[in-house]
């Protein structure tokens, strides 16, 4: 069992930072919760791939920073479809 954790959390890893997508998007393509895909990256992958686990930092780092622009465009696309019905 624990070689499949490792190995799921290094695929997560390169999914990632190839597609440069979020958490959130990882988690829907592989069928995990949004927490077990942060667990993965952000804690299981430091052991098994440190070299990957710090690109995958900086793909979360830019999430982080963006977040607060894709929620204001998912508000904005939300009232907008409201008035356009």
């Amino acid at each position: 069992m624990k070689r499949t954790v490792e190995k799921r959390a290094t695929l997560l890893g390169e999914y990632i930072v190839e597609n440069k997508t979020t958490v959130r998007k990882a988690a829907k393509l592989f069928g995990i919760s949004k927490s077990t895909v942060h667990k993965d990256i952000s804690e299981r992958l430091r052991y098994v791939n440190p070299r990957l686990h710090k690109k995958v930092k900086v793909i979360l780092g830019i999430n982080k920073a963006q977040r607060h622009i894709r929620g204001g465009l998912a508000t904005k696309r939300k009232y907008l479809n409201i008035h356009n019905i």
